[in-house]
């Protein structure tokens, strides 16, 4: 792993996917001009987080996936697409991508698992919409070995646990909390994923748009693998910014051998 900064892009998407898309374009290239080589977007960066509506406007995500390899390629960075509802035959899948600074995709996934909930405030219901993924995603690239999971994945230690336990040092996790799980447990849950498996995360939210019917929490963060927050967002749309040192892995690591017991653990 290198030194290198990391950019969260919180947006807050409007009702016009093209305008989103657009916006997200040009926040990632405020991201660039400032430096960062990896550039993260929210799940479902391009539209509130609202299934019947995403439903029906998933139609071009292969275009829009080729102008992000374009932008990735044009400014030899790292950029994590957040996530986009994808047909695929008869199933849609909340798919996130990690694309390389040559332009091409690292590798793919789809979320595990679905948010079905019922709250005397919210009711969601995840598995109406999408078909449920398989497989972890991680790949070794030159800033270090990088992994995703997907929003209500990271509620579930097992999933992360045996992505990060393939030597992945930093998990991207694009996601929509809202206003009644966000403020309870966003950062309990992102503080002790980071200190259990001792890695960066990155949690990149979608911004709170008032007129949606799904409030999204916001306060998108990077945590160290000592749980630190070393950046937040609020509410509102912003970039945030971070430095990820590879030093900080070592130095956790080598303070509190969580890893090394937890593989004595699983080989007994």
């Amino acid at each position: 792993m290198k030194k290198f900064k990391i950019a969260l892009c919180q947006i807050v998407p409007c009702y016009e996917k093209a305008r989103n898309v657009y916006h997200a374009m040009e926040m990632v290239k405020e991201a660039i001009g400032t430096g960062a080589s990896l550039i993260a977007l929210p799940e479902m960066f391009y539209y509130p987080f609202e299934l019947q509506s995403l439903k029906n406007i998933t139609d071009n995500e292969d275009d829009i996936l080729l102008e992000f390899k374009e932008l990735a390629a044009q400014n030899s960075v790292y950029i994590c697409t957040g996530s986009m509802a994808v047909k695929q035959g008869s199933c849609i899948y909340n798919r996130s991508y990690l694309l390389g600074p040559d332009g091409n995709e690292i590798y793919f996934y789809d979320k595990r698992m679905l948010f079905d909930v019922d709250f005397k405030q919210l009711r969601v219901c995840e598995s109406a919409i999408f078909s449920s993924g398989r497989s972890s995603a991680f790949k070794m690239t030159e800033l270090g070995c990088i992994a995703t999971v997907i929003c209500y994945d990271i509620r579930f230690p097992e999933i992360v646990s045996s992505t990060v336990s393939q030597e992945a040092e930093l998990l991207l996790v694009p996601a929509v909390f809202n206003q009644v799980t966000g403020p309870a447990h966003w950062e309990i849950v992102m503080r002790a994923r980071a200190i259990e498996n001792q890695i960066f995360l990155a949690a990149i939210s979608q911004g709170k748009n008032p007129q949606s019917s799904y409030k999204a929490y916001g306060h998108s963060m990077v945590v160290s693998p000592w749980g630190d927050i070393l950046a937040e967002a609020g509410e509102d749309e912003q970039i945030i910014y971070a430095d990820i040192d590879p030093d900080i892995i070592v130095e956790t690591r080598n303070r509190l051998p969580l890893l090394k017991k937890r593989k004595k653990i699983y080989n007994n």
